[in-house]
């Protein structure tokens, strides 16, 4: 053998070893069944004496999770809750009287009270159907609830029952004209005059309805809801108002998803959601006045601003745009303790303005009290969405309201005081706040904020009318905490970049040490060192600091090419501290990390946690800036690590899909391959409650929909592009990536494949399906970006 000849299959080998796979992941074994990863906690319950935590888990590897219990005397002991036992424990959540010494509890047609302190239950009340909405009224004897569309109250000392409301669906019954007679009528008459029997009875059965009508004074008058859907029924604390939601679904045009392997072996039809600008649903917020025994609707006329047209319509000189009141969604009802007062959250449609305000029960006026206004769209932890409120209520003085507003550029809690309008900011500063809530004295709140970072979620502590925060969580990542029922104890989800959530017990108190209760990694899963990504920001092209997480490889193993991953979701955040809802790809990215790859993990605009300005930086343009951010963290890797400009791939699933077409089509310079999982591919053709509120309606805003869309740019195709999607999506329909592929088709791009999966909706579910399409994702970037 000639040394030539021996030098040559010398680097064969050397170069085939380099590129091998170096190590201990594979796909297959990170797209397993998740069980291999071990079992975790999740939906966190604690029992009604705060003596013991309850929780899913799956500790004797059964088919599913199962309720499983800690108790605070034995912490070391987790024991499996059996199905009859189950049955029988109380937890803590429910509605309870004001002291949270009673809470109401409510099996199918069962109205039960449980006394906390003796551990009582007893039976009120059991009824012919099934019971709802149940809470105890001012004076606490009383209990109101729901029943058929219907409201009741129930005196517990006297157990009188009444029905608040004479509620029903469909149109009020037409009455006979007496004027019109028809043959029926003609033979009835007949039958009398010549049966005295029939005449007797006929002359009964009027009296006893006289009687019952008299009884019965409900009967007097029938509030009819037609065709709309009876929602959020609530009684006054005083139980002088009853208020509802008057909800017209519309008649838009669903689209339809074709199932082709149904277990009957034919084609069935999935019924699935309509396109953007086909919302013709309606919401009103009604009145029952109980003393009056009638029902009116909220009037939303003199909102301020509601006639005010939004900003893009300059865009749109040739067009006229008439003035008129716009169409709103109302929250329920939030009344004051004593009943006096009541305020509701008003949304506009076109979800550019929201109000605060104050309803007057008599009349169903609105007065505003807080009108927060943004040109891109309302939206931001705690705020709510349509006909939700999100963080709302009233403090025990029965004058100040609480909520959470963007009006500084990050969501923070304010009080109101409907008195006189003054509004004061409970907190403040570049982080945002998740989930407040009063304390059982009503004069502490407890909270969850982003204040150390926004890589990190901590548990606080503060006093009624504001000041100082305590912080009573200080392990790094997330702190989901469940406080217990007399507040002395937190249980606690915690999980870290690189470690699955766990549960810990801490005394609900900042120096308190926090004990471990659980340790669900299998064996397996804990012989590999999952690497804790850095988290790092970059400069964009605007100046901006965008936050990333990267891993990078050994410099032994180190090939020079990236691989960038985009998040679904659009408004979500994976660039955390925390053990990512992408576990799947965190642990592909340690694979490709292992290769040699060079991965980074971008919270472009648009992502959450980031506050008002980060969250709508993508309005009227999908593919701007959140694009720009995938080009620059390109840029970044080459400049800061080296990476071959040359060999950089992206990949994302949902909205990562889109930007991956997206960055496929206009930034080819920027993008050797990329791979475009459950993509949309016109947002034209996607859902109306998110879409409408990032591009407007198709119909009224066609410039941000054209260059939003991928499928108006696919010329500029020159990588490679591997196209992947369920075709049972439900969500990003099939047809999406079927228009795109006749158009690539059309266009005559070759340099591009589509993989299809029968079997799966729009978050895969089955391992074989995960196995390969991230098998072809890997192929596509070794065979693309490592110059093989």
């Amino acid at each position: 053998m000639t040394k030539s000849i021996f030098f040559s299959i010398l680097f064969s080998v050397l170069f085939i070893n380099i590129h091998a796979q170096q190590s201990a992941l594979s796909v297959e074994k990170v797209m397993q069944d998740p069980k291999w990863m071990g079992t975790f906690p999740s939906n966190i319950k604690w029992d009604q004496n705060s003596s013991a935590i309850y929780f899913n888990y799956n500790k004797d590897a059964d088919p599913a999770d199962s309720l499983y219990c800690i108790g605070l005397k034995n912490t070391k002991s987790i024991e499996k809750v059996s199905w009859s036992k189950e049955k029988d424990t109380e937890f803590s959540r429910g509605t309870y009287n004001a002291k949270k010494t009673k809470k109401l509890k409510i099996i199918g047609n069962t109205l039960s009270i449980y006394d906390l302190k003796s551990g009582k239950e007893t039976e009120l009340l059991q009824l012919p159907e099934n019971i709802r909405n149940a809470n105890f009224l001012a004076n606490e004897d009383w209990i109101a609830f729901e029943l058929d569309n219907n409201a009741y109250v129930y005196s517990q000392d006297t157990g009188v029952l009444k029905k608040l409301t004479q509620i029903k669906t469909g149109e009020a019954p037409k009455k006979k004209d007496p004027k019109t007679s028809d043959k029926s009528t003609f033979l009835e008459n007949e039958n009398l005059k010549l049966l005295s029997v029939v005449k007797e009875r006929e002359d009964e059965k009027e009296i006893s309805k006289k009687i019952r009508e008299v009884r019965q004074d409900k009967d007097a008058y029938t509030y009819y809801a037609g065709e709309r859907q009876i929602m959020n029924l609530q009684v006054s604390p005083d139980a002088k108002y009853v208020t509802f939601s008057l909800y017209d679904r519309g008649k838009s045009d669903n689209t339809i998803v074709p199932n082709y392997i149904d277990a009957s072996s034919y084609t069935k039809d999935l019924n699935t959601r309509s396109k953007v600008g086909a919302d013709d649903t309606k919401v009103e917020l009604a009145i029952y006045n109980v003393e009056k025994d009638t029902v009116y609707t909220v009037n939303t006329t003199n909102l301020p601003g509601i006639t005010d047209l939004p900003d893009y319509v300059t865009d749109y000189p040739d067009k006229e745009w008439e003035e008129k009141e716009r169409e709103v969604i109302s929250s329920p009802a939030y009344f004051s303790d004593n009943g006096q007062h009541a305020i509701v959250n008003v949304r506009s449609k076109d979800n550019k303005d929201r109000w605060i305000a104050t309803l007057d029960l008599k009349s169903g006026a609105l007065s505003s009290l807080d009108r927060q206004r943004d040109e891109a769209w309302i939206a931001g932890p705690g705020i709510g969405w349509s006909m939700s409120g999100g963080t709302m209520g009233w403090l025990p003085d029965n004058k100040h309201i609480y909520f959470q507003s963007e009006a500084t550029g990050y969501s923070h809690l304010y009080l109101l005081d409907v008195t006189n309008g003054t509004k004061k900011a409970l907190t403040s500063g570049n982080y945002e706040v998740f989930e407040p809530f009063m304390s059982n004295d009503k004069k502490s709140w407890y909270l969850t904020t982003s204040q150390v970072g926004p890589g990190e979620r901590h548990f606080y502590k503060m006093a009624l009318m504001g000041g100082s925060m305590e912080q009573l969580t200080t392990m790094p990542g997330n702190n989901d905490v469940s406080l217990s029922p007399d507040e002395k104890h937190m249980a606690i989800l915690h999980s870290y970049s690189n470690q699955p959530w766990e549960l810990y017990y801490k005394k609900t108190a900042a120096k308190a040490e926090a004990l471990q209760l659980t340790s669900g990694q299998s064996e397996e899963f804990k012989t590999y060192a999952w690497r804790d990504p850095q988290l790092v920001t970059f400069k964009a092209q605007d100046g901006a600091d965008v936050p990333a997480r990267l891993y990078l490889p050994e410099a032994s193993v180190k090939n020079n090419a990236a691989v960038i991953f985009v998040h679904g979701a659009g408004y979500l955040q994976n660039v955390h501290k925390w053990w990512s809802s992408y576990f799947r790809e965190y642990m592909f990215h340690n694979l490709l990390t292992d290769l040699g790859y060079t991965v980074i993990d971008i919270d472009y605009r648009g992502s959450a946690g980031y506050g008002r300005d980060w969250r709508t930086g993508i309005y009227r343009h999908m593919g701007g800036k959140d694009l720009s951010d995938q080009v620059d963290g390109a840029k970044y890797l080459v400049d800061t690590h080296g990476i071959d400009k040359e060999n950089i791939g992206i990949y994302g699933g949902s909205y990562g899909g889109f930007i991956t077409l997206m960055a496929l089509f206009t930034e080819a310079e920027t993008f050797k391959s990329g791979a475009a999982l459950r993509s949309v591919t016109d947002w034209a053709h996607y859902n109306h409650g998110y879409t409408s509120n990032i591009l407007n309606e198709p119909i009224n805003d066609p410039i941000a929909y054209e260059r939003s869309s991928p499928i108006y740019f696919a010329e500029g195709l020159e990588g490679n592009l591997l196209i992947a999607h369920g075709m049972v999506d439900v969500n990003v329909h099939f047809q999406d990536v079927v228009r795109l592929s006749q158009r690539l088709i059309e266009l005559g791009k070759d340099n591009w494949e589509m993989a299809v999966y029968p079997a799966e909706d729009h978050g895969f579910v089955e391992p074989s399906s995960w196995t390969d399409e991230y098998k072809r994702i890997l192929k596509l970037f070794n065979t693309t970006l490592l110059n093989k």
